[in-house]
């Protein structure tokens, strides 16, 4: 048997590349759906299921986060309704973070390098969660944003 020829080589060393490309993204995705399907499987409403909120404890305000798991649920079991009254947020950044997702797995299938977000987008992200925050709190929008208040 003779050596292997360049061109084969090659192709070895650019499919072991995008293998090891293609570990964290897929391992990122089946951490996150083991934990979606433990959340769909296990009803966050029941009080005290998953733990508390501290600051919703502690203080009373609810946080950016309060209601994620119970949205989670909802949107697992397609109840768009519910997800919405437990957390805005949660229901409409949960869908572009799958799609970011996807483009980490696609570009890392592509062997091309993944493009990061930039510093704005996480300012504007930080932004977007105090402006909710705050919103959720106020008085008259509590019944609609934080409803088991």
């Amino acid at each position: 048997m003779g050596p292997i020829p360049e061109a084969a080589a090659r192709t070895v060393a650019t499919s072991a590349r995008s293998a090891s490309a293609l570990r964290a993204p897929l391992l990122t995705g089946a951490a996150v759906a083991a934990a979606t399907v433990l959340v769909a499987v296990r009803d966050p409403h029941v009080r005290g299921s998953y733990g508390l909120c501290p600051m919703l404890e502690l203080v009373g305000l609810a946080c950016p986060l309060c209601g994620g798991l119970r949205a989670t649920h909802d949107l697992a079991h397609l109840d768009l309704v519910g997800a919405w009254s437990a957390n805005a947020l949660w229901t409409v950044t949960a869908p572009v973070v799958v799609v970011l997702w996807l483009s980490w797995l696609v570009s890392a299938a592509r062997g091309r390098p993944v493009r990061g977000l930039s510093g704005t987008a996480g300012w504007v992200t930080l932004g977007v969660a105090l402006a909710f925050f705050v919103v959720r709190n106020l008085p008259g929008l509590q019944p609609y944003l934080t409803p088991w208040l």
